[in-house]
């Protein structure tokens, strides 16, 4: 019987193999020796692809940009609203691959999807009429913001253990332990809540905007 031949390697499966170990064991799984046992060939075989393990990392990153949804940029929504479900989309592909954040927060750099992302952002608020300047800090202010958030749990962070919080020490954490148990709920609801504060901003500054016109 013939020996069933192993998948070609490529690109794709490099990357997707990559991703599945930093979203498994975070950053720091990742090794050439490692992908190549996972993708059952031999280290070199990697090289023909990649040089080097960052540019491995820069490739998972941008395959986590790639899934963020840029529709709302040309679907005829509102800068206002586009803003928001473009923030809720990037947020869920980050809340998806929490692991690889570090890497994307270092900035676009060369990735393709990073940079269409940022392209659509700023081209969409140059459009609805913001000034070339402003419209580079709500790129900005928005990819600190919903980075910020990605890079961890708030409500996760509390000890579910009611002993914790010593009411001699701690007269307003009474209610901290559950925290945990709502997680979602919580790190959700103060996300919209960042995000709508943002927006109201944002559109005062706005109406300013189109008053000096």
């Amino acid at each position: 019987m013939a020996r069933p031949r192993k998948p070609l390697l490529s690109t794709d499966r490099i990357v997707d193999t990559a991703r599945e170990l930093v979203d498994a064991e975070g950053l720091a799984a990742v090794s050439t020796r490692r992908l190549a046992a996972e993708l059952g060939v031999s280290g070199p075989s990697l090289y023909n692809h990649f040089r080097t393990k960052d540019e491995i990392l820069e490739a998972v990153a941008d395959s986590v940009s790639a899934q963020v949804d840029l529709s709302m940029f040309e679907d005829g929504r509102d800068w206002r609203t586009a803003l928001h479900d473009w923030a809720v989309s990037y947020r869920a592909a980050l809340r998806d691959h929490p692991n690889i954040v570090p890497v994307l927060a270092r900035g676009p750099g060369r990735r393709p999807a990073a940079l269409r992302l940022a392209d659509a952002v700023y081209g969409a608020m140059v459009d609805a009429g913001w000034p070339p300047a402003q419209a580079t800090s709500i790129g900005a202010l928005m990819r600190y913001f919903i980075m910020g958030s990605a890079l961890g749990s708030f409500a996760g962070g509390f000890p579910d253990d009611a002993s914790a919080y010593d009411p001699a020490d701690y007269p307003h954490l009474g209610q901290a332990h559950r925290l945990a148990e709502q997680q979602e709920k919580v790190d959700e609801r103060a996300f919209e809540t960042g995000l709508t504060a943002l927006l109201d901003g944002l559109a005062q500054q706005y109406a300013e905007v189109a008053r000096s016109a």
